[in-house]
């Protein structure tokens, strides 16, 4: 359901600008998913060859811990009404950090150089480091290289890429519990009717040392744990997976869920502005792009108020949801517009005000605060009118003694600590991990026939030591990792350069880790021209983060992504001519 003109309050506030701390996100899917598959070119000189004897390494002298394999099968889907017979690959490819270089050296140059270089590391000093980059790409049965092409990948960062694979758009899907947790094993694996095949071709690729992507080398987390080195691993395999399987002229996507939102606005910069290669359009799922909007803990930094605002609407819904609030709401997205008037209205200038508001206006706030979000006035009050989502989630059903889900706000469970200030857990992350790790560890090895002895990792531990410094587009030096980042000049940017580039935006009402309403007012304030704004579409759901956890969310959102697909990748662009001069 399209809400767009309903958002149009968001550019009320100003911009949250500050720098200063480090939004914290979940590494949930945030937390936050034998022949040859087509008539495929031979593979690049600089890939390693599946057929590699493993001693050759050892032969040559050279550090290479990993090489290209693929494992290829068949199956068919039902989407639809129709049958769809595809030919799944699933394998790896190996990247390297930024610096490397694929030209040939000579050994007794090296050998000169290094002695009068001695801190030099590699051959021809290149960097040792490197990522085998495992992925899944479904192709279907007798389609051309025409045929829309999709990169599909969750976030964290630290997260593999199983949920959007065996929840959204994979022809497999493990089917859980709408808003509790889900039983323990057996768990059921069933044909997904919504799966993304219909409309165009998949792949599913896990960041660099998560799921069976691996890592090795000196400075090896240096090299692929931050922003621009994770994203320029992406653009690598990107550009490998384009040549190695005849791809260049298809029309591509991106498609990232929560942190893969903002690698998808980096990836996307990097990949039009520093390689000329340019996407039809980029769906986000979940999206946050500017750190500092994050609701998590705003309290550390005073004085930045728009997190607050922008995640009113989602306390609403939540408070809805959960029957918290006085009186009859049946219409969901008019009581959403509402409280977004208010947020972006009579309280943001409250909060502007700070502690020159007066007495009876900061009463009168709390009073439809408490409105809004079945909170105490009391506790309101004490809180500032502020209140953070870990301390949303705490109190709204303190009563119950029950805990509010996080990336999925529908989601309860029993309290850790009901004296806590802030929630100590996620129900909903713990309700739905171990389908999704038990689902896709026993189809990688069964169906997929990827290597059974080989340890599957969900996700990584990174989050803290992720080094989110960032270079904006033309901007030297990048902004230091103590900064909270900010991504959405590198999204302006893309579509500017590439004025056709269509992006579309889905999010859920009950996603209190990436609020839909902080999506809707990023967008609203990238630094474009503004009739580039037309090239945005929004979509909103009765679902949280995993917007897919919900079966009717599932469907439309498979109907809105396949519609968008469909639609530019049929468009053409005005007049005609040849390539311009050189």
């Amino acid at each position: 359901m399209s809400r767009s003109k309903a958002h149009a309050q968001s550019n009320a506030s100003g911009r949250a600008r500050a720098s200063g701390y480090r939004a914290l996100l979940a590494t949930a899917s945030l937390a936050l998913l034998s022949a040859e598959v087509c008539a495929a070119p031979p593979a690049p000189a600089n890939l390693p060859d599946k057929d590699q004897p493993a001693d050759t390494a050892k032969a040559s002298g050279k550090f290479e811990p990993f090489k290209s394999e693929s494992k290829t099968s068949t199956g068919s889907v039902a989407i639809g009404g129709q049958t769809i017979a595809y030919q799944a690959v699933a394998g790896t490819l190996i990247v390297h950090p930024k610096g490397w270089d694929d030209v040939p050296r000579d050994p007794r140059s090296d050998k000169e150089e290094a002695s009068l270089s001695p801190g030099a590391e590699g051959d021809g000093h290149n960097p040792t480091a490197e990522a085998s980059m495992f992925y899944v790409a479904y192709f279907k049965n007798s389609a051309g290289p025409s045929r829309p092409l999709t990169f599909l990948y969750n976030g964290g960062p630290g997260s593999s890429t199983m949920w959007l694979h065996m929840g959204a758009f994979g022809p497999r899907r493990i089917v859980t519990s709408t808003d509790a947790h889900t039983p323990a094993a057996p768990y059921s694996l069933v044909n997904n009717a919504s799966s993304l095949l219909d409309a165009s071709d998949l792949v599913f690729i896990d960041a660099p040392g998560t799921g069976f992507s691996r890592i090795a080398g000196k400075d090896k987390e240096k090299a692929f744990y931050g922003i621009d080195p994770d994203a320029y691993a992406f653009a690598e395999f990107i550009s490998q997976f384009l040549t190695k399987y005849g791809r260049w002229n298809s029309p591509k996507y991106l498609f990232g869920e929560s942190y893969g939102t903002p690698r998808s606005a980096v990836l996307i910069n990097q990949l039009e502005a520093e390689r000329s290669v340019d996407f039809n359009g980029v769906i986000l799922l979940s999206q946050i792009l500017s750190f500092d909007l994050s609701p998590d803990r705003p309290t550390s930094n005073p004085g930045i108020d728009v997190p607050y605002e922008t995640v009113l609407p989602t306390y609403a819904a939540t408070a809805w949801y959960h029957h918290k609030l006085a009186g009859d709401h049946p219409d969901l997205a008019a009581f959403l517009a509402e409280v977004e008037q208010f947020a972006m209205g009579d309280y943001a200038r409250a909060l502007a005000a700070g502690s020159d508001l007066p007495p009876a206006e900061r009463t009168a706030i709390a009073q439809k605060l408490h409105d809004y979000t079945g909170l105490p006035v009391e506790y309101i009050l004490k809180a500032d009118l502020r209140i953070d989502g870990g301390e949303f989630r705490q109190t709204l059903q303190a009563a119950e003694d029950m805990t509010t889900g996080r990336l999925d706000t529908r989601f309860s469970g029993p309290d850790i600590d009901p004296l806590s200030q802030r929630a100590n857990y996620d129900p909903q992350s713990s309700a739905l991990s171990s389908a999704y790790v038990s689902a896709f560890n026993d189809y990688a090895r069964r169906e997929l026939h990827w290597s059974p002895d080989e340890a599957f990792k969900p996700s990584i531990g990174i989050f803290r030591t992720w080094n989110f410094g960032h270079a904006q587009p033309g901007q030297t030096p990048p902004i230091p990792s103590g900064m909270a980042a900010n991504v959405l000049p590198d999204l302006a940017n893309a579509m500017k350069i590439n004025p056709t580039l269509k992006v579309q935006l889905n999010a859920g009402y009950f996603d209190l880790a990436t609020p839909f309403y902080q999506g809707v007012y990023e967008m609203h304030h990238l630094p474009m021209p503004v009739k580039l704004q037309s090239n945005i579409e929004y979509q909103f759901y009765d679902s949280g983060h995993m917007v897919y956890a919900k079966d009717a969310s599932l469907r439309a959102l498979h109907d809105n992504v396949a519609a968008f697909i469909r639609r530019t990748s049929k468009e053409s662009p005005a007049g005609s001519g040849g390539a311009p001069g050189l």
